[in-house]
């Protein structure tokens, strides 16, 4: 129902909130914002603590997921670590700790 309601809606609002629906319907992606809203993690720590709590996942699940919270803005790469020789590590972060939803239009908004 929510889908037909805001399906190819002109008011950016909706496209907002839609997108944060979209980013973050997911259980897992709410275990990995709680774990790094603790402190910044590295790809690893955030990987072995979703399997520490039952998440069945394999790295690349873990990646699409990284990505997709990026790609909301939801976190963020803090740093890049240097780990034994091998590509960089990334850390990520929380980008905010709160969303904020302009119920009212605002000039600009279409």
């Amino acid at each position: 129902m929510f889908k037909l309601c805001v399906e190819n809606h002109p008011d950016n609002r909706v496209s907002k909130l839609q997108n944060l629906m979209r980013v973050l319907h997911c259980p897992t992606r709410w275990l990995i914002i709680d774990f790094i809203g603790k402190g910044a993690k590295s790809t690893k720590e955030i990987y072995e603590n979703l399997i520490e709590n039952n998440e069945k996942l394999t790295p690349s699940g873990l990646y699409y997921h990284l990505s997709e919270l990026k790609n909301g803005e939801i976190i963020e790469v803090a740093e890049y670590r240097e780990e034994g020789g091998g590509a960089p590590e990334k850390v990520w972060r929380l980008k905010n700790k709160k969303i904020v939803i302009d119920l009212l239009k605002s000039e600009g908004d279409e």
